[in-house]
């Protein structure tokens, strides 16, 4: 590699793992926030929040290095052309697409980086923190079980206990269901237990009595009982019955056990290849958009006002980029050949790009004249 190559490439390596580095911390942060409190208000242990949020963390860090590559481009970019270190290399010669080439590589170290994430690590780490989330809500002492204290387990259902014994059997129990819009039913008894069955975890009370009040009719029913099943397999997600997700498997898997990843998880086969083709395309969106930042910036001649209308110019084609990403999904799982448009983004960030890179190298346009001419006169 030519030496202005690695020299680029370093500079480029260097910022890339400071911009990335900073903002996958910001925003890991900022969801390890969400979830700490979720966590801890719901009674679980900080070993739990550790380790949902280090599953979280391969995903984050798919949502960040895209921008964290740009951000790098635009910045060395800047940097070269405020210390006019791009002016003296455009006057040896080199046209704007060979200044290109070392973000090209760049762009291509960190395709092969987002592959790794979109193809493997981030589909594993949603299949655990969907597996360790079922378990943590079939898990109720964790979930809603606090002594002397009044819970909400799902909407229109309240849930109180006065004391939990060393056995498990818990004392004087509350629970008041209004999940029915025509009646409300308040069970209490003295004791009850948790047990766990087939369509979920069930509350059995012990000498108890169930307050039926019609709200139509105003009349209250009473009835006793020695024991009462209390089911709820509706207000938790058993672990055992999860079926994963097309962003649950690997890409390996997706391609050697089709028919039956199409049996587990109901997707449509438009819907599966679709998704296999926008993990192969998604590596290339990064290299798109890091060429995008470096090519706005050789557009512009020397300021003592800095590249602002450049790097204003960048964010706007990066938006337009993005808006692509979001609108391919929705046409692309719905049509035979939706697949297709799992490119659409990469190809248009490539395709802005080399234009950009045109515009750059015409005679009398961007820095190039400028820069050749101020070199001439001097």
């Amino acid at each position: 590699m030519p030496r202005f190559d690695r020299y680029l490439m370093a500079q480029l390596m260097a910022h890339f793992g400071f911009f990335a580095l900073v903002l996958v911390a910001v925003y890991w942060i900022n969801r390890a926030v969400v979830l700490f409190d979720k966590l801890m208000s719901d009674g679980h242990s900080a070993l739990v929040f550790v380790e949902l949020s280090l599953l979280s963390l391969p995903n984050v860090i798919r949502l960040v290095l895209p921008f964290a590559g740009f951000v790098a481009s635009v910045f060395v970019a800047n940097k070269l052309i405020s210390e006019s270190e791009l002016v003296v290399m455009q006057a040896t010669g080199f046209s704007p697409l060979r200044m290109a080439r070392p973000v090209l590589y760049f762009g291509l170290v960190v395709a092969l980086m987002m592959g790794a994430l979109v193809n493997l690590l981030v589909p594993l780490s949603r299949e655990q923190m969907v597996t360790q989330r079922a378990a943590l809500a079939e898990n109720i002492t964790s979930r809603f079980l606090t002594e002397g204290q009044f819970t909400h387990p799902s909407h229109n259902v309240t849930f109180y206990v006065n004391q939990i014994d060393a056995s498990g059997q818990l004392r004087d129990v509350f629970l008041e269901d209004e999940q029915r819009a025509d009646q409300t039913t308040t069970y209490t008894a003295r004791r009850a237990l948790f047990v766990k069955g087939d369509s979920g975890p069930k509350l059995i009370m012990l000498n108890g009595m169930a307050q039926t009040l019609d709200r139509e009719s105003l009349r209250l029913s009473v009835t006793r009982f020695t024991d009462f099943t209390y089911d709820l397999g509706g207000l938790f997600v058993a672990s055992g019955g999860h079926q994963r997700g097309l962003t649950e498997i690997a890409s390996g898997e997706l391609l050697s056990n089709r028919e039956r990843v199409l049996a587990e998880t109901g997707a449509s086969p438009q819907e599966l290849t679709y998704e296999i083709n926008s993990r192969i395309a998604e590596p290339f969106l990064a290299a798109s958009v890091v060429l995008i930042g470096f090519a706005c910036l050789l557009l512009g001649g020397f300021s003592r006002l800095g590249l602002w209308r450049q790097i204003g110019f960048a964010a706007v084609l990066l938006v337009v980029v993005q808006g692509v990403v979001t609108v391919a999904p929705q046409l692309g799982q719905s049509l035979s050949q939706g697949w297709i448009l799992a490119y659409a983004a990469p190809v248009t960030g490539m395709a802005i790009a080399g234009m950009l890179l045109w515009v750059a190298g015409r005679p009398h346009s961007g820095r190039t004249g400028r820069g050749s001419a101020v070199l001439g006169v001097a």
